[in-house]
């Protein structure tokens, strides 16, 4: 069994990932007895975190917003500053990044008291990072949107499409997708009967309703599969070169677009993800060296096209 203090920040953790964990789960999660979990939840209150217990058959615990963000002591601004940070990444368009970044929005979110909140979705609102092509979406309803997604509770929200009123929409939420520099969530609509996707800039005053559902089976591959078909966003090319130029050099140019990694001293090899190939070849003539297209096909393809349509336009007679 773990000590007691490892135990307890494991405890801790949990309770960040999810809005309401029943109390047998806990126990399992952790390898202890009901008796030992109430101890622990006293020795995390007694630490100031806002530790709220419901009984009957949905019992549970859950952490409240206002706790000290563990297992650093963080003042006001810097918490503020963390939270529009993470936002950020989480938009970034930087492939596996995502993810990673919603979880840890999500788990600063839920503890920073209301009035910090609410600065963070402010600073969001009226502020344009380099990091983020498409539309601020404000933190309270990533994290809300995302949070219901894990605990497969209904959602309410307001919604409104492109060109269309305003309605109030109730739904089984599935997944969160960072997709196109935009976020998407895929959800069952129980008014429509049927899957859909909705853009989160597009959503507003998400509200987990307290109803459970069973998911049901997504009529695609994967829901950022469901989000391509139903958006149109083209799938993304994901482009190898090996670049004759020192790996530094290459990241100056190419910035968070690419990931480099040096081979040797002179040379480096660069990865590019984007949904154009126009983007990647804009960006190896930015660098100015000498390259080698590993992959994909379309991709060398797309460069020859270019590399012609350049040398036609040099060979033209001037009149």
């Amino acid at each position: 069994m773990a000590n007691t203090s490892s135990r307890t920040l494991r405890l801790l953790s949990l309770l960040q990932t999810h809005r309401h964990w029943p109390g047998p789960d806990l126990c399992e999660r952790l390898g202890v007895s009901e008796r030992t979990l109430r101890r622990d939840i006293d020795r995390l209150r007694e630490l100031g975190y806002p530790v709220g217990a419901a009984r009957g058959t949905d019992g549970g615990y859950q952490l409240a917003p206002g706790a000290v963000l563990p297992p650093l002591l963080l003042d006001d601004e810097e918490a503020v500053a963390l939270a529009v940070g993470i936002g950020d990444a989480a938009q970034s368009g930087i492939a596996g990044i995502e993810d990673a970044s919603l979880r840890a929005l999500t788990k600063v979110v839920r503890v920073l008291p209301p009035r910090l909140r609410a600065r963070v979705d402010a600073l969001r609102a009226v502020t344009v990072s380099a990091a983020a092509d498409g539309p601020a979406v404000a933190a309270g309803v990533l994290t809300t949107v995302a949070q219901a997604c894990r605990d497969e509770e209904r959602l309410r929200f307001g919604y409104t499409a492109r060109g269309s009123a305003a309605t109030e929409r109730e739904v089984e939420p599935h997944r969160v997708v960072a997709l196109g520099g935009r976020w998407y969530l895929v959800a069952y609509d129980l008014d429509r009967h049927d899957w859909r996707s909705f853009r989160l800039d597009r959503l507003t005053g998400p509200t987990a309703t307290g109803a459970r559902f069973r998911p049901r089976p997504l009529p695609a591959e994967d829901a950022a599969a469901f989000v391509r078909a139903a958006s149109g966003v083209p799938a993304p090319h994901t482009v190898e070169v090996l670049v004759h130029a020192p790996a530094a050099r290459v990241r100056q140019t190419v910035g968070r677009w690419g990931t480099v990694e040096p081979v040797g001293r002179d040379s480096c090899r660069l990865t590019m993800t984007s949904t154009s190939l126009d983007w990647p070849t804009q960006a190896l003539g930015n660098v100015g060296a000498e390259f080698e297209v590993l992959g994909p096909p379309e991709f060398a393809a797309h460069v020859r096209e270019w590399g012609a349509r350049f040398l036609r336009a040099t060979s033209q007679k001037m009149s």
